[in-house]
């Protein structure tokens, strides 16, 4: 069995079409940006900021050549991308993942901790696994991805024990809910953009 599991169908899933690469794909592969009151592209982790929206593949190299470009194109305009664009996007989709692992955690769907996923995973229980990028691949592989769930290792152990109140956490699990779909999304989207530095997730 894979790690990458299957995930949820959704049906009519919302599409967007990405400025870089043309192509049309679920928004939930897309980050939304658009163009603030003085010409600055700012990135909408949220997706609530007002303003015509403009959506880019959650890849380092797609946001790279948006600011080469597309960006002004996009909303037909010049406009100013920050310095250090791709970085702050990733830092700030790792923080929502966080969170929303921590409210998850407070709602009583998300454990932490080998024996206690382990547990949950014997039990049919887990929607989706957490397991730190900079964890023992040996004591990882000791862990599997039941079929329909998910998997990421895109949070470091200092970012899994943010969200689940410790100094480090390596392994984590998510049951079935609506937080911890939303945990799948935001999570697909910093493993694009973590992958280029050294794969720290598997897919």
């Amino acid at each position: 069995m894979t790690r990458g599991g299957a995930p949820k169908d959704r049906e009519q899933e919302a599409e967007r079409r990405c400025i870089v690469t043309g192509e049309t794909a679920p928004k939930s592969g897309l980050i939304r940006f658009v163009v603030g009151p003085e010409g600055q592209v700012v990135p909408d982790i949220l997706g609530k900021l007002p303003g015509r929206g403009m959506w880019v593949t959650a890849s380092h190299d797609a946001l790279d050549k948006a600011g080469k470009g597309q960006f002004s194109r996009a909303a037909k305009q010049a406009v100013t991308v920050p310095e250090g664009l791709a970085a702050e996007v990733e830092r700030q989709l790792a923080r929502r993942v966080v969170d929303l692992i921590a409210l998850a955690r407070k709602a009583g769907i998300a454990v932490a901790g080998f024996e206690k996923v382990k547990s949950w995973l014997a039990a049919d229980n887990v929607r989706v696994l957490l397991q730190a990028s900079d964890g023992s691949e040996r004591g990882k592989t000791k862990l599997w991805t039941p079929q329909g769930a998910r998997y990421y290792g895109c949070l470091t152990s200092q970012e899994l024990g943010l969200a689940f109140g410790r100094q480090s956490v390596i392994h984590g699990a998510l049951a079935t809910g609506a937080l911890s779909d939303r945990v799948v999304e935001e999570a697909a989207k910093l493993r694009g953009l973590r992958e280029k530095d050294g794969g720290m997730s598997a897919a």
